[in-house]
């Protein structure tokens, strides 16, 4: 993979990993176009690289909020800090479940599996449109909502289900708060993508040849400084519920896939 490949990636990366339209779909989708041929666990690392550029964005765009929690948790007391944490954990169970017992099978998904891309990228423009219509929004994040959240987050494994879609959406289904849904969405990832990165690290899952290494730093530069950009971007618009012009762009997106697919 030559180094404006992998910069192009990670800008894709950047940006679709929190505006709703699949950062994975659109990584398989460009990967397929590139003629990308890695072995389907060397584009999964490629693909793990990414996200956590884009984690690190979302650490240096939520660090108040984050230090504040971390605050609160030292004070040891059953405040909102720790509140907000345990629903974070509780919003990991079903992610942290799929990927512990059916990984090898998720790591197949990433080979180049373009029409079944196309197809979940029409799962989250529905999902998008519902969203979109949703009017009372204004409660808070319970335990029980970070929970169904969080089998959304599960479900948005699948390459062109959208996670930031699909957690937005569903949180703004159950009546919560646009700016709230918004800021769970991006901060329940989080831990998520660095116990990936560490597990992977050391259980000798990612194993990068040495003329990759220069790729992969242009890749994680650009998907970083690309996130910071979007993470801010996504947030104003799903404050403006302005999530249907990316239900009628992934629903294109996800055609053209398809289309592509079949002509192949």
């Amino acid at each position: 993979m030559s180094s404006i490949e992998a910069a192009i990636l990670g800008m894709i990366q950047g940006l679709t990993e929190f505006l709703p339209v699949s950062s994975s779909g659109h990584l398989e989708l460009t990967k397929a176009i590139l003629g990308d041929n890695s072995l389907p666990k060397e584009s999964l690392a490629f693909t793990i690289v990414l996200h956590f550029a884009t984690a690190l964005s979302t650490i240096v765009i939520f660090r108040k909020e984050i230090l504040e929690i971390c605050k609160g948790l030292f004070e040891f007391q059953w405040n909102e800090e720790t509140k907000f944490s345990i629903k974070i954990i509780v919003s990991m169970i079903p992610t942290v479940f799929i990927g512990l017992y059916f990984e090898e099978e998720l790591s197949s998904l990433f080979d180049g599996q373009i029409l079944l891309v196309g197809f979940m990228l029409f799962i989250t423009a529905v999902l998008l449109l519902l969203a979109d219509k949703a009017k009372d929004t204004c409660k808070n994040v319970t335990f029980f909502n970070a929970f169904i959240v969080g089998v959304s987050q599960a479900i948005a494994i699948l390459p062109g289900i959208s996670r930031s879609g699909a957690t937005i959406s569903t949180s703004v289904l159950l009546g919560i708060d646009r700016t709230k849904a918004a800021k769970f969405s991006f901060l329940m990832v989080v831990p998520i993508i660095i116990g990936k990165v560490i597990k992977d690290l050391f259980g000798g899952e990612i194993n990068v040849a040495p003329n990759e290494i220069s790729s992969m730093a242009v890749g994680f530069f650009t998907a970083f400084i690309a996130g910071l950009i979007a993470c801010k971007w996504m947030i104003a618009l799903v404050q403006k519920s302005n999530l249907r012009y990316f239900a009628i762009y992934c629903a294109i997106i996800g055609l053209v896939a398809i289309v592509y697919s079949i002509s192949q």
